[in-house]
Formats: C-alpha cells, structure tokens, sequence
C-alpha cells in the first residue's frame, strides 16, 4: 500500500492543552509519529518563539504550515485584508513553506493584481480553505475565486477541509468536483451533531472513510492530508501514530478496509 503525507493540526491535541504546553512542546511527538507535516495554529500560539519553533521543526525534518484565522478579504473591500502582509511575515518566521488562510467577502471587485504583489515578495505558497461561514464556506464563491486565480497563474492553492462544507449545507461531493482541480491539502474530519444539536468533529468511522475514499477521486494522487479531529488519550504518541497510518494509506487507489483503530480516539 502506498504511504502519503499526513499532517497534524496542532488543534487537534485540544485548544487548551496545547495553549498550556505550547505549540513546539508537541513537535518531538510529531516527529515520532510519522508526521510529514506540522501545522502551527495562529489563534493557539501563546508566547512562543517562532524562529524557534522553526529551528525544532527543522531538526525533526518535518515540513510547515502556518494556518491563521485571517480573511483575505473584509466585508466590502475590494483591497486585500491588510492583516495579510504581517501575517506572511510570521510564517516566513516559523519556517512556513505555505499559510492557509480563508476566503472572506470574494467579488469579482476584489483586487487580485494587489494580492498577487503581496505574494511576489514572500516564499510561502498561499492555501485559501472552505471555512464555516456563509461567505468562505459555501461552492460557489470559491470555484469563481479559484477560477479567477487560475486565469492569473498566481501562486495559490485550496485547502479542502472535509467537515466545514456541513456548516453550510453545501454538498460535499460536489464541492470535490467543482473544486478538486484546485486542492493541494485536505483537511480530514468527520462531522457530528452533539445531543445539543452544535456541529462537532470527530475521528472518522467506516462510513466516513469510505466518503473519504471518493472525495479524493477528485484531487490530485498522493495529496498532503491532515488530522483535523481530536486526538486524546493516555497515550498521545500511540494514537497519534495510529490516525496517522490509517490517513496515510488513504486515497481512491488504496481502498480501506477498515476503521477500527479509530475507534477508541
């Protein structure tokens, strides 16, 4: 069976206990694992040295990612969201090779020849994800902004984050195949609703991976995949490595044949 990239959202080990260990105190960990990359949470960093962070991640030999809770563009501005040249900034210092961000308040006004000055200047490949919301979760402003992009060449790619679409109701399939061309990492979560009716993620059951199994008909082979949903237990490290094998074998060459070591995260 082939082996592909698997990502850790550092989201993934909990907000709180990863604000109370820092993000780098699970870089070791990761290392272990088998993760091929990090992803640093902008909104979980808590006074932590990202030229640091960068050094360990290096020594591990893992890549990074640098994901924040940034909008490209604000609700009705045409002009990129100025919080976007300080952000690529703190990638570029936590020795990010790409930030993913989200789409915001796309037009067809919006200034795409202003981002793509944004981008020229750093080396980090922009990721624009699905979100939950009704302006950047939803197909169709986000197929007219790839489009648009792909039309200018710039050096932008999408996030497909499984789970977010149901934030919307927007189908899942669909987005993959109006919007597969365009996806360069995958976000793995599955999606539930908690006895108070809320959304919540989860580890993936047999049915969600076979969902899974389809989705990536419509993506590239071999694309990067993240573990997006909780990672709890006694033993990190043994769970850890445990989602990472069974992403790391998913694809629609690579049928899954079972779950059950997911079961008990």
């Amino acid at each position: 069976m082939n082996q592909y990239p698997v990502a850790i959202s550092l989201g993934a080990f909990g907000a709180d206990l990863v604000r109370e260990r820092g993000q780098a105190s699970f870089i070791p960990l990761l290392g272990e694992a088998g993760v091929t990359r990090i992803e640093v949470r902008e909104e979980l960093l808590v006074d932590e040295d990202l030229y640091a962070m960068a050094e360990q991640v290096a020594a591990q030999g893992l890549q990074c990612l640098y994901s924040a809770p940034l909008e490209l563009w604000l609700q009705g501005q045409t002009q990129v969201n100025p919080e976007l040249e300080p952000t690529l900034n703190r990638a570029i210092a936590c020795g990010a090779a790409w930030l993913k961000v989200s789409l915001g308040y796309f037009s067809e006004r919006c200034d795409l020849a202003q981002l793509a000055e944004h981008l020229a200047r750093h080396d980090v490949r922009l990721l624009v994800e699905n979100d939950q919301t009704a302006q950047g979760g939803r197909i169709e402003p986000l197929v007219a902004f790839f489009s648009a992009v792909q039309g200018l060449k710039l050096p932008i790619g999408m996030t497909f984050d499984i789970g977010n679409w149901l934030w919307q109701e927007q189908s899942v399939m669909g987005a993959a195949q109006q919007l597969g061309r365009y996806v360069e990492y995958v976000h793995c979560k599955a999606v539930r609703r908690n006895p108070a009716g809320k959304l919540i993620a989860l580890p993936p059951e047999p049915a969600d991976l076979q969902l899974w199994e389809r989705l990536f008909e419509h993506f590239a082979q071999g694309l990067p995949r993240a573990v997006e949903y909780p990672l709890q237990g006694d033993d990190l490290l043994g769970v850890t490595r445990e989602q990472v094998a069974l992403l790391a074998g998913l694809d629609h060459q690579q049928p899954v044949h079972s779950a059950g070591e997911a079961s008990h995260v």
